[in-house]
């Protein structure tokens, strides 16, 4: 099954999932070198990463903020992780700030469906951060790029809670 990858293929595959190189190359390689095809293997990797380490607990993080430059919406969010040493990490600390802007930006009332009270008629992928479209990335869910984070650092990420201040609201 091996097979002599391109480095530039390598790169360009690592450029667009941000798996590591060793990854990308054993995806190309199993995927004869078609990229599409490698995208999606590597997706699915990180699936199922995710869904192993779904029952972790997640007992460190940090709260972000952020605050629209207009200085009338601002957003305080809790994201969890398993360990202090993954929650100081730049993709950590990243995709918080990214969640961030996204409540300041799609305003949902709750983290998942879940969360919903029973009896309340919301649509999930307005109302329920993760069921969003992420706004970095239309083709993405907000829970699917938390899913990509939890592939590339290890470690079980949960959204604690989130709260967005609004001026005159």
């Amino acid at each position: 099954m091996s097979q002599n990858v391109k480095t530039e293929t390598i790169k360009e595959l690592r450029a667009r999932t941000s798996a590591g190189i060793s990854d990308c190359k054993e995806a190309l390689e199993c995927t004869q070198g078609d990229i599409e095809a490698a995208v999606e293997q590597l997706k699915k990797r990180g699936r199922i990463i995710a869904e192993k380490k779904a029952g972790r607990s997640v007992r460190e993080g940090l709260i972000d903020c952020y605050i629209h430059h207009s200085g009338h919406v601002g957003v305080l969010l809790e994201l969890n992780c398993e360990t202090d040493f993954v929650a100081h990490t730049d993709d950590f600390k990243k995709i918080a700030h990214d969640l961030s802007m996204q409540v300041a930006a799609m305003s949902p009332r709750f983290v998942c469906i879940e969360d919903v009270p029973e009896g309340e008629d919301v649509n999930p992928k307005e109302a329920c951060l993760l069921d969003q479209q992420y706004i970095k990335d239309p083709s993405k869910t907000v829970r699917d790029v938390i899913t990509d984070t939890i592939a590339k650092v290890g470690e079980n990420i949960k959204i604690g809670k989130f709260v967005r201040f609004e001026l005159g609201n």
